[in-house]
Parts: C-alpha cells; structure tokens; sequence
C-alpha cells in the first residue's frame, strides 16, 4: 500500500522539525540534562508538528543511546516505539476515548512500572475533546503522577481545556510555520523523491497551506499526481485556485474598471470547475498584502513572496489608494461571508461584488464614501500640478464619445451668458438637463476648495445636458459667482467623471423661475 508522503516524511528527531525551535531546542536540553517534566502541553494549529514532537520526545526519554537529546532511532526501544509495538508508549484520540471510563483506564495503568522501557508515556492527542468529568478525574494524576510516567497533552484548541490543566503542565505553543521554511522542507522532498518542481510553485503551494506542513506536503503530493513537471499554473489548476497572477490580474481590471474582463475571469472560473469561495478568498488575500505593501515600510519583510510575485504586487499596488484597498477589500469579506452563511448564488454575489468594487458610487456605505473621496483627492493633486487625471477603460462602451470635445457654434436660447462660450454648445438642442447623482458631493468639494460656496449651496443645481453640464443658479449673483469659478467646476467634473472635462462643457444659466422674478439682494441668500 502507498504510504503518504506527509507519513514518509514525518520528522524522525527534535533537528529535523520545520520552524519550531524555540521548543525543540528547549526539550532537547531537558533529555540531555535529565530534566524531563511529568506534563506536557502542545499547543497550536493543525499540521505543525505537534505529535511529531510528542513520538520524538517518548523516543528520546527512552532512548539507549541519545545523541545531543535527539533518539538515535536505531536501538531496540526506539525501533519498538517506531513500529508502534511497545506497550510503554501509549497513544490515545481523546476525540473517540472521551468518557470517564477512558481516564480510570489510564489512571489504573499509571500505577504499573514499564514492561520493558525506562518511562511510561501517555500521549493524548486533541485533549480539549475530554469531557468536563473527565478532566476532573485526570486532574489528580495528572499533578503528581509516578516518576516513570510522562503525559504529553497536544491540542489546537487551547482555550478550551481548564485552567487547573495547563496550570499542571509544561506548556509549549507551537507556531505556524512561514512560507520559506515550508518551501525549503517541500524542495528537499521533491530532490529525495525525483520530482521536478518549481521554485515558485512550491511557494505557492506553501502560501496556500497557511503555516501547515502536513496540509503542505499533502498539497505537493496531489499536485504531483499528474507526473508532470510543477510549475505554478499546473498547481493553480489542480488545486482550484486563482494563484498570484490571476489574483493581480483580477485586481488590475477592478482598478481599470474593466468590467467586461471580470466577467469573462468569473465566467472561466465557473465552467472549469472552480470554487467562487476559493476565488474570493485568494482575492481577498491579494488584497490584504496589497494593504500592507501600502501602508508598511518594509513589506517584503512580512509578506514573504517570491521576487516575482513581489515585483507583480508592487505594481499592482500602485493603481490603488489606501482607502480603495481597504474598501474593496471590506466587500470581499462581505462576500464571503455571505457565502459562508449559504448564499443562494455563489456566481452572482461574486459578480454583484466585483462590479461595486469598479463603481463605488453604487454603494452608499462610509468605506465607498471614503473611497470616493480618496480618489476625488488624488486627481485634485494631478490636476493641481497640471498632469491630468488617468481615465478609465474597459466596460465604459461609451469612452471614446465621452473624451470627443463639444464642436463650437452658437448659444442656443436658454444660456444667459454675455459671451458665448464652447459650454453653451456641448448642451444645445436638449430640452431638460438630468440630475446628477454626485451633486451634493461635488458641492461639498467645491467649499473645501472656496469656502464662501456654502452660502450659496441652496442657490444652484447641477445637470447633465448631452454630453456638457449645466449649472442652474437662482439669483444673478449666484450665477456671476459660478461663472468666475467655472474652471474649479471643471475641474471636479473631471474628476468624477473620470474624463477629461474643460471649461466649454459646463453652462452656467438662470432658472427659468428666477429669471422672471426680480434679482434676490445679496443678504438674502445667508
């Protein structure tokens, strides 16, 4: 029968353990020294070595001949424990030997010397599984056991077990193992069992386990399965993942508003196969490391990527604000948690998610809020050191008429203005203009910018009249004041447009309601 590689590759001594030396240097010195303690506790999550430390250290304890704390794993008692037949090292799941009745049966056997080792080991794996009266009855013995007698308690559940247990134990939390210490274990697998692999595959594979090195090499094993070489698409495919290039092609798209390829991307996604939870997790998780390349001084130290990867981060990274990322990446959090919670359509909240993250304006909460206003700010400073704004592409089908300037002619009726102007024509031969949704933000802006606008803020309206824009304004005053600062309102049409909009587009004109009425005076309007 085929033995699985994350059983081939159990570590066999305290030096061959992945990442956690901060214990096995401690334990190690405890064999040595004939310091051992009576009560262990390893904690931590799954996959990181904790019963491999437990087999290690019964083995050591036992050993014939230690070398430097570490079993030689060649005499007698070590070859006995390795093929599971010694009768002095006991293992049991608590998860399926809970009761009382399991701990009086360990209780009864304490009170027996070894058959044939010099210690008597009792290793309980997933120990918070025990019952409340179970706990209870292991207490005592647990405390002051006899000296051939070591308990070794593993859990990932810490904060379950009792107070009064880990008070009676040696603690130890072990840690999750970081992607290069992964790497390096999976790499040295590969060389011993002839598999050619990638680099950068490998990463992938060790980014994707989260810190486990049996989830790791369980992962590298499927991969292989295929008998091909390894490269980072082949683990993408198998694992049904989106992997780093498609996370940052999926980001790139979202910051080009390109909503035609986020459909096409999920569309793909969907008919290979794919889990949409999977796709808005790595997403999600591109996300958060664009979050700190933007925010950290020094990201590569906490991201732990591949040259490449990085570099593709770095770029990426540049199309976002802080307050983008954060945003965008609220909705993906949103998202999953919808579909954790059993959302009727996987497919279309990932689709209804993507396409608020191109269109902030969609959603009214504070984060799109703050996302606009963020972008509202960096295209004021473009514009404010004469650079222009980027503009979008991709699923706006009408860019290409939008950036065409108005033509010029003449004022058409209703444009009270003494000098004809390019603004007139960009909204001739429309009856009504159309209310524009960002008004009240524009007007906002426009205070920060000239404070005295807040007195006339009631006073004027904004719309859309075919491609230029008109500003309605109550009184004459109001309107003379609009028409000095006509190029401010350009300006912030542009950038909430997102294309370039110059002083010919906007119209600044009377209200029919005003216009047959006599001028307000000026102390009126506060």
């Amino acid at each position: 029968m085929h033995l699985a590689l994350y059983r081939k590759w159990r570590s066999v001594d305290f030096d061959d353990v992945t990442g956690q030396e901060h214990i096995t240097s401690v334990l190690k010195y405890q064999v040595s020294h004939g310091s051992v303690s009576h009560a262990y506790l390893f904690s931590g999550p799954r996959g990181i070595g904790k019963t491999s430390c437990a087999k290690i250290l019964s083995r050591a304890v036992n050993c014939e001949n230690p070398v430097n704390g570490n079993p030689c794993n060649e005499c007698a008692s070590c070859r006995a424990i390795l093929s599971g037949a010694s009768v002095d090292v006991i293992e049991m799941d608590a998860a399926s030997n809970n009761s009382v009745d399991n701990i009086r049966d360990i209780i009864e056997g304490v009170s027996f010397t070894p058959a044939e080792m010099k210690y008597r080991v009792y290793i309980i794996d997933e120990v918070h599984m025990l019952s409340v009266s179970a706990f209870n009855a292991l207490l005592k013995t647990l405390e002051e056991p006899p000296e051939h007698v070591i308990f070794i308690l593993a859990t990932t559940e810490l904060r379950k077990l009792p107070e009064t247990v880990i008070s009676r134990c040696q603690r130890f939390d072990f840690a999750r193992l970081s992607v290069s210490d992964i790497t390096d274990r999976l790499d040295y697998i590969s060389k011993q069992e002839n598999i050619d692999a990638e680099r950068s595959a490998l990463s992938e594979i060790a980014r994707i386990s989260d810190g486990g090195m049996r989830d790791a090499i369980s992962l590298f094993e499927l991969c292989c399965g295929r008998g091909e070489k390894l490269t980072q698409k082949l683990v993408s495919d198998v694992l049904g993942t989106l992997g780093y290039e498609g996370s940052a092609a999926a980001a790139s798209s979202v910051a080009a508003r390109d909503i035609d390829a986020l459909f096409s991307l999920i569309s793909d996604y969907v008919r290979s196969g794919r889990d949409i939870s999977v796709f808005i997790s790595d997403l999600s998780s591109f996300y958060r490391d664009m979050l700190v390349v933007k925010t950290v001084k020094n990201p590569e130290k906490i991201l732990e990527l591949p040259e490449a990867s990085f570099s593709l981060l770095m770029e990426t990274a540049e199309r976002f604000s802080a307050a983008d990322i954060i945003y965008q990446a609220s909705l993906l959090d949103d998202a999953a948690n919808n579909i954790a919670r059993g959302s009727s359509s996987k497919r279309m909240l990932a689709e209804m998610t993507l396409v608020k993250m191109c269109d902030s304006s969609l959603d009214t909460r504070a984060e799109a809020l703050a996302a606009r206003v963020s972008s509202l700010e960096d295209a004021v400073k473009l514009l404010s050191s004469g650079v222009a704004p980027p503009k979008y592409s991709g699923s706006e089908k009408n860019a290409d008429e939008n950036e065409k300037k108005p033509d010029s002619g003449e004022v058409k009726d209703g444009f009270s203005e003494k000098k004809p102007e390019k603004s007139d024509d960009a909204c001739a031969g429309v009856k009504s203009a159309e209310p524009i949704p960002y008004w009240g933000e524009l007007i906002s802006k426009a205070v920060e910018r000239v404070p005295f606008f807040e007195g006339f803020r009631e006073l004027m309206s904004g719309g859309r009249m075919g491609d230029g824009f008109v500003i309605e304004c109550r009184d004459p005053f109001t309107e003379e004041i609009c028409r000095k600062n006509k190029p401010l309102f350009a300006e912030l049409f542009t950038v909430f447009e997102g294309r370039s909009i110059d002083e010919g587009s906007v119209a600044i004109k009377r209200t029919k309601e005003s216009n047959d009425k006599e001028d307000v005076p000026l102390d009126d309007i506060y």
